[in-house]
């Protein structure tokens, strides 16, 4: 097993990561930027090196400084979390170049996987079910593409090819907005992402975000670790994630998750992955996938029993999945709360001291959070402060516990969206399952309007 790795990366993850590390007798290297130093896993790690000053670009981004810290504390591998350069083709590359092991799949695969229309294709040929769309990028011919959007029939969704994070997207209702969205899009995404292709799908009104979590070494083997449901979203960022996902029957799960197994088999995939769908009319609609291992992991942890982190770090190194697709099987439902540093009302981020913070315990509760009394929020990086994490035999108790962990959670000095969250837990929509994507944005405006 690797003797010592980089964790590349900050917060609640760096400290899941380190914990996964310590299980397993590997020795952890902390990087931080300079308003990083007190976090707590750069506190507890083996060594720690600071590689630059608190802007992303010059710290977590910093693909030389990374590699560096490998070399100088004699790392064999790089974890890289999620976000930052999880999902860096170019990053995994430099990687394995200067002698390191990226705990993560290969370059070429992260690039498929990457670029939307190359994953589609490649999915298609996997037999994934996708969205009907303009197969390929969008051209420069106003007709033509006012020709595809009346055949796949509005309304349409332009989303760029290299997009990502819920940025990138734009739906068109009409044919005379069809020219600037696709234009708009175009801009936006030169400015976000470097790349300007384009394409366009069906926009599905009333979806639900399912997605499958995946497992594959480098042997060959393939499994899936069933499904969550991400529909609680907000400008297409999750907020509350649950697995197993309400309302999906065994033979969809099992016929979902087999075609998602096929496809990591049919691509060469290894390491940890997330296939994201839309799913409307008993029909799943393939949207991305994901290459890295998903913020939301913990609930897929806690119904089925793998530590999702320590795989990945044992199909890096190169040893084949222990477990089989028969052995696995969900143990009652689990429920993540994301909760950030931010104003319930506004959403502007809150960043600041801690002055007291207590997180909920007891039977079926889970908390990955890097939060201590006295820490200080810096404002440079995402808000996500913590994640609660409730598991129970069922998803009515599983919602019962979160209830008390939410009225038990305590972060004074800034502020946070815990209250957002405990109405969510008690809203009757969500409570009796199934909802779609676009509920919470519209469930947000009409309590603006109260």
């Amino acid at each position: 097993m690797f003797e010592k790795i980089v964790i590349a990366n900050r917060g609640e993850i760096g400290l899941r990561i380190l914990r996964a590390c310590n299980e397993m007798g590997i020795k952890t290297v902390a990087v931080h930027s300079s308003a990083d130093r007190d976090l707590i896993h750069v506190r507890l790690a083996d060594e720690s090196v600071c590689i630059g000053p608190p802007a992303s670009s010059d710290s977590y981004l910093n693909i030389p400084a990374i590699i560096s810290a490998a070399e100088v504390t004699d790392a064999m591998a790089i974890h890289p979390g999620y976000g930052f350069l999880s999902e860096n083709a170019d990053f995994a590359q430099r990687v394995e170049e200067s002698g390191f092991v990226f705990i993560g799949p290969r370059a070429e695969t992260i690039r498929l996987m990457g670029d939307k229309i190359s994953a589609i294709e490649a999915m298609k040929a996997a037999g994934i079910p996708t969205i009907p769309g303009s197969d390929g990028p969008l051209g420069d011919d106003p007709k033509h593409n006012l020709k595809l959007a009346r055949n796949i029939g509005f309304p349409v969704i332009i989303k760029a090819s290299g997009g990502g994070g819920g940025r990138g997207m734009r739906v068109v209702h009409s044919d005379a907005a069809l020219s600037s969205a696709i234009n708009m899009t175009r801009a936006e995404a030169r400015a976000a992402f470097g790349n300007d292709t384009v394409y366009m799908e069906k926009f599905l009104d009333h979806p639900r975000h399912i997605e499958v979590q995946i497992l594959a070494d480098k042997h060959g083997h393939a499994l899936y670790l069933f499904e969550r449901d991400c529909s609680m979203q907000r400008r297409h960022q999750k907020v509350i994630e649950e697995a197993p996902a309400p309302g999906i029957t065994p033979e969809q799960r099992a016929q979902i998750g087999e075609l998602c197994a096929k496809a990591c088999r049919d691509i060469g995939y290894s390491g940890a992955g997330t296939f994201e769908f839309l799913y409307q009319d008993d029909k799943f609609y393939f949207i991305e996938m994901n290459t890295r291992l998903q913020v939301e992991h913990p609930v897929t942890e806690l119904i089925t029993g793998i530590d999702i982190v320590q795989q990945q770090i044992r199909i890096a190194f190169g040893e084949p999945l222990s477990v089989r697709q028969e052995d696995l099987k969900i143990t009652g439902h689990a429920i993540e709360c994301r909760i950030n540093a931010e104003d319930p009302l506004t959403f502007t981020p809150s960043p600041g001291l801690v002055t007291q913070s207590h997180m909920p315990a007891g039977p079926g509760i889970r908390v990955d959070s890097h939060l201590y009394n006295g820490y200080r929020v810096p404002p440079y990086y995402d808000s996500m402060i913590a994640k609660i994490i409730a598991h129970g035999p069922d998803r009515g108790s599983a919602l019962r516990r979160m209830r008390g962990a939410l009225y038990e959670l305590v972060i004074d000095g800034i502020k946070t969206n815990a209250d957002l969250h405990r109405r969510l837990v008690n809203d009757a929509a969500f409570v009796a399952g199934g909802i779609n994507i676009h509920y919470l944005e519209q469930k947000l405006k009409n309590m603006n309007k109260e």
